[in-house]
């Protein structure tokens, strides 16, 4: 029996093929996310003539697409990242194509004065979340092909500098300035970590602030967000009325919050309580305590995707490494946009909490990005291993 358990001992311990801190981390955003896309959603669905009075509507269709997230995730884990490098030029030209469609008129679905979807019956697609992904994957294939010339304005900056303001101009036409501002820092970022000359970094910086400014100054409703955030008790029912409402819910949140359920500006005074400011509500049903966690769970996501792509780039997996890094950097980017809105700290603009509001394209997004990450960190461990990919 002794000797039994000395070999069982001995017996070295399986390593896993992922990373289960990642796994876990996603498995926790994401189940948060049912249970507060649930509790933001029941008035606004109780509400709607669209619902017919359900309250578990909004519910429902997040389960759905949460289904159809995670089937994108195993199915995106699948396929080889050398697959996806070669992929990368096809995809980005099909995601154009779609960003070209949805503003022909007829054919892309208006809401809330943005012309941003495109739909048939119940299903409907947003082009710009598929960009934030094919972006992360042609970023990291162009600085890759063109290591060799990126100290070069013509060679190495310009192409790349072209295919964003093309993209940026079909996004800005939407208007989705949001998934602008995160597209165009996912491909700077990249640019970045693949060694960008910094002289035309710092260039390309200086560029770009200079480019939003001049967008936000020559688009009165833009200009008007901006107002309204520096102080949005000046205009409560008004251009201020997203924010105050959200600083609201902050402040009764307190520490430990009001309860799960228990939210009040839910009850049809924040609005899109269940997308753009789901934070809000986590602040105040589960307080200063459940915002915390949430951040924490986000910033461990985001390092964790960072650390894989350096480990990558240990193994001299250069696109692997890119596409983890440029992973991390759009959830690390875009949680801290959206988070940044709900609390006051930057001008209200229209992104998602990743994986945990209510919106089908942005959730399948986020997933096949996390497959995309789950992907390079199985190959890292396939070569530690020994094998040959």
């Amino acid at each position: 029996m002794s000797a039994l358990i000395g070999t069982a001992a001995a017996r070295p311990a399986v390593e896993p093929d992922f990373d289960p801190i990642i796994l876990w981390l996603a498995a926790v955003l994401l189940g948060l996310g049912v249970v507060m896309v649930y509790s933001a959603s029941i008035a606004i669905a109780e509400s709607a003539a669209f619902s017919d009075g359900q309250s578990h509507y909004f519910l429902l269709r997040h389960v759905i697409s949460l289904a159809a997230a995670i089937i994108a995730a195993v199915v995106v884990v699948q396929v080889p990242m050398r697959c996806w490098q070669i992929m990368a030029p096809y995809l980005f030209m099909a995601c154009v194509a779609l960003l070209v469609v949805v503003l022909i008129p007829g054919v892309g679905r208006e809401v809330n004065g943005a012309q941003r979807w495109l739909g048939y019956g119940g299903l409907s697609l947003q082009p710009s979340e598929l960009a934030k992904l094919f972006v992360v994957v042609y970023a990291a294939d162009y600085t890759v092909r063109k290591a060799a010339h990126m100290a070069s304005f013509r060679k190495g900056f310009l192409p790349m500098c072209a295919v964003m303001l093309l993209t940026g101009t079909l996004l800005l036409q939407q208007p989705d300035f949001g998934a602008f501002v995160v597209i165009t820092t996912i491909a700077i970022g990249v640019l970045f970590l693949g060694g960008i000359n910094w002289r035309l970094f710092a260039s390309l910086l200086v560029s770009l602030l200079i480019g939003f400014f001049i967008l936000i100054w020559t688009s009165p409703y833009r200009m008007k967000r901006v107002f309204s955030f520096m102080d949005p008790w000046s205009d409560p029912y008004d251009s201020g009325y997203q924010l105050s409402h959200a600083l609201i819910a902050f402040g009764r949140g307190e520490w430990f919050g009001v309860g799960l359920g228990a939210s009040i500006e839910k009850l049809l005074y924040l609005p899109e309580a269940h997308t753009d400011f789901l934070l809000s509500v986590i602040a105040e049903e589960l307080g200063f305590i459940g915002v915390t966690v949430t951040i924490g769970a986000f910033a461990w996501l985001s390092w964790r995707a960072i650390s894989t792509g350096n480990q990558a780039a240990r193994l001299e997996r250069h696109f692997s490494a890119l596409v983890a890094q440029g992973v991390g950097l759009w959830i690390a980017v875009q949680t801290m946009i959206n988070m940044g809105v709900n609390m006051g700290l930057l001008p209200t603009k229209g992104l998602t909490l990743p994986f945990l509001s209510y919106g089908g394209s942005g959730l399948v997004a986020n997933c096949a990005a996390l497959g995309l990450l789950l992907r390079v960190d199985y190959e890292n461990r396939q070569m530690m291993k020994g094998y040959t990919l």
